[in-house]
């Protein structure tokens, strides 16, 4: 082959390399909208993964992440997240000297655990926009159980009360996402359960110093409220309540052997 064929050839591969590299039609075939910005898309070993839009004037690209595992796909030693090697730790420990006392996690420990727990909840509120609410439930939970270790074991005290504000979005969320699931199968008084409990709970936690903490508890309450009211109005009535329902409208509409028909049949219903 000649020196121009050669040439030749590592132009066409150059230009070919460097079409490879621009997500110019990437961004084309997926226009902005701040609406419907994430999206599941499935790489060529057939592994799903998240993908948000991003659109910040001058820059504009396209910001993936793992559906599973460490959102940045990265493993320790084999284990799918960082936090596991820190658990197995503490069982190690644990099986040498029998209980978790003197057990410690130093400051840059906690560092490595607050980065790979920031990453589970980047990765939760955006499912929590696509709907995998399977999903929501598994991170927030995860990272719950972050919350719990760091706060037991941490050895500076700034790390142990360092994730605690966080309690009241996280419950908020991990309710949200467990709601919308048993709604979706008809659960609505399995859904208001969870909502009453994910009450419970925040309006339980121990005050926290930190500003973070407060306006998420209030944030968080409101919200749940908003969502009690929601799934009742979708809740079908039960039967006892729609009897009470017709028979309230009867007495409004003056029909009152009807309403005492009703009351009548309410009260075996409900002996």
């Amino acid at each position: 082959m000649s020196k121009s064929a050669n040439n030749k050839g590592n132009e066409k591969t150059s230009e070919s390399l460097s079409a490879a590299k621009d997500i110019g039609l990437i961004l084309k075939a997926w226009p902005f909208d701040d609406k419907f910005n994430v999206r599941k898309v499935v790489d060529q070993g057939g592994q799903e993964k998240i993908q948000v839009r991003l659109d910040q004037g001058a820059f504009q690209g396209i910001l993936q992440m793992e559906l599973d595992g460490r959102p940045d796909g990265k493993q320790h030693e084999g284990r799918a997240f960082l936090f596991d090697h820190y658990k197995e730790k503490l069982h190690r420990h644990i099986a040498a000297h029998g209980s978790d006392a003197g057990f410690r996690v130093g400051s840059g420990e906690c560092e490595e655990i607050f980065d790979e727990s920031r990453r589970v909840y980047e990765r939760y509120v955006f499912l929590l926009q696509i709907q995998d609410y399977d999903r929501v439930v598994r991170d927030t939970e995860r990272n719950m159980e972050v919350f719990r270790f760091v706060n037991r074991f941490a050895a500076r005290q700034k790390d142990r009360i360092n994730l605690e504000k966080w309690w009241p979005f996280v419950l908020r969320i991990h309710a949200l996402a467990r709601v919308m699931l048993a709604t979706k199968e008809g659960k609505f008084n399995a859904a208001l359960e969870i909502i009453r409990a994910a009450r419970d709970r925040i309006e339980a936690l121990p005050e926290v110093d930190a500003e973070e903490f407060h306006v998420e508890r209030k944030r968080s309450l409101e919200a749940i409220e908003e969502l009690e009211e929601e799934i009742r109005e979708k809740r079908p009535l039960t039967k006892i309540e729609r009897l009470k329902k017709e028979m309230a409208d009867s007495i409004v509409k003056e029909q009152y052997e009807r309403a005492a028909e009703l009351r009548d049949i309410l009260s075996e219903l409900e002996s």
